[in-house]
């Protein structure tokens, strides 16, 4: 594995601290802009919005320039954005960097995910492709904890700036290590839009939006529901945000596992399993051992839809690998967005800090109940035979190999 992918996972690593740190330190922010709780749901939700815009702009714009050029200036638009936010003199300011800073998100990684499979030999692209991801799981075993409690004791414009500090080495990093990646010849907007005509495809997309929005829904207000309902201390949430790394590491390996022997049944295990895991959360939240253990439950089963829903649209796309990649980023970020804002909705209703877990434990039913149907249409006949039809016609008509 060449070390450029070390590059790659440094700025990932800095993505995805400074995409899951801001839910960590939802208390502190409102305490300092003299908002409510609810309102910094606006911070994650905009961020969200700012990938969801930037992951297919900015990709068909970069879509004919050297992939090197491209991963330097989405990692420096990065790093530039975190340092807005930092710098923000108030609420309304931080929300517009936030927008900013999420703008190359998905772009970054779509192009990311195609550089590194052509930094290796083809029987080592998807380790490749896993290792520059693995800065963004890691991310939120060390850095969104790390960047948590930091933000307790020093304040969370002290942990933005820290983020600014890994952006900017990442920046460097692919400067130096990544080896010249020309754009390819037939790159172009048409040519990547063309995947998009698929069914399967979009279908694929709504079940991330959709049913990872339930994730998202408890994640977005995790902080003050163990400190207010479990009985943490400020202190021990790191701990456990740490506990919640560890689960999503075990799903993006299971997830991974299962998606290479039955990608479809493994996708609707996943969103049914969360469903089941935020929905015993809000019961178990209300003591310390039993929050902690299902939070590890809820990373597990959350990020288990990951590699296999990634997977699915890759297979639906394989015309488009760049913009397909990024689009599914805008998708998990649609269902960041969504997820904090019905979220939010919840606890403006005043109906407790449990009942961000409750509603995410309806959106991911509504992922299962998308993902079974698209697994329906996937298996149903390709269309009836026409009347008339010759004999081998209708042979070829049910026969896949045949058909081929």
């Amino acid at each position: 594995m060449p070390l450029a992918l070390v590059a790659l996972a440094v700025t990932a690593f800095a993505i995805g601290t400074t995409e899951f740190a801001a839910m960590g330190l939802v208390p502190q922010i409102a305490e300092d802009l003299h908002v409510s709780i609810p309102q910094v749901g606006w911070v994650i939700s905009t961020y969200a919005i700012g990938v969801v815009v930037g992951a297919p702009l900015l990709t068909a714009a970069t879509a004919r320039l050297p992939r090197k050029a491209v991963l330097i200036g989405l990692a420096g638009l990065f790093t530039a954005g975190n340092l807005f936010c930092a710098l923000a003199p108030g609420f309304g300011w931080l929300i517009g960097a936030r927008l900013v800073t999420g703008l190359p998100h998905g772009a970054f990684f779509g192009a990311g995910a195609v550089a590194a499979a052509e930094l290796v030999a083809p029987h080592l692209r998807a380790r490749a492709v896993s290792a520059m991801f693995s800065g963004l799981t890691i991310a939120n075993i060390v850095g969104v904890p790390a960047a948590t409690l930091l933000g307790q004791h020093l304040g969370w414009r002290a942990a933005m700036l820290v983020v600014v500090g890994i952006g900017a080495l990442g920046t460097l990093a692919i400067a130096r290590l990544v080896p010249p990646l020309p754009s390819h010849p037939q790159a172009g907007l048409r040519t990547e839009l063309a995947a998009f005509r698929s069914g399967q495809l979009w279908l694929a997309l709504a079940t991330v939006v959709f049913g990872c929005a339930g994730l998202f829904a408890c994640y977005s207000y995790i902080a003050p529901l163990l400190t207010e309902v479990a009985g943490f201390g400020e202190g021990s949430v790191t701990l456990v945000l740490a506990l919640f790394g560890v689960g999503m590491t075990l799903g993006n390996a299971l997830g991974g596992y299962a998606a290479d022997r039955a990608l479809r049944p493994a996708i609707c295990a996943a969103f049914a399993l969360m469903a089941l895991a935020l929905a015993l959360f809000s019961v178990t939240a209300h003591a310390r051992w039993s929050a902690a253990l299902t939070v590890v439950l809820v990373g597990l089963f959350g990020f288990a839809t990951v590699p296999t829903v990634q997977t699915l649209v890759l297979q639906k796309a394989r015309q488009a690998p760049t913009l397909a990649s990024a689009t599914v980023q805008a998708a998990f970020n649609v269902a960041n967005a969504q997820g904090a804002f019905l979220g939010g909705v919840a606890l403006s209703a005043g109906l407790g800090w449990v009942s961000p877990t409750v509603v995410g434990a309806a959106l991911a039913a509504v992922g299962f109940v998308i993902a079974a149907v698209s697994w329906a249409v996937d298996r149903a006949p390709a269309g009836p035979v026409v009347s008339g039809a010759t004999p081998g016609a209708v042979e070829a008509a049910g026969n896949p190999t045949v058909r081929a």
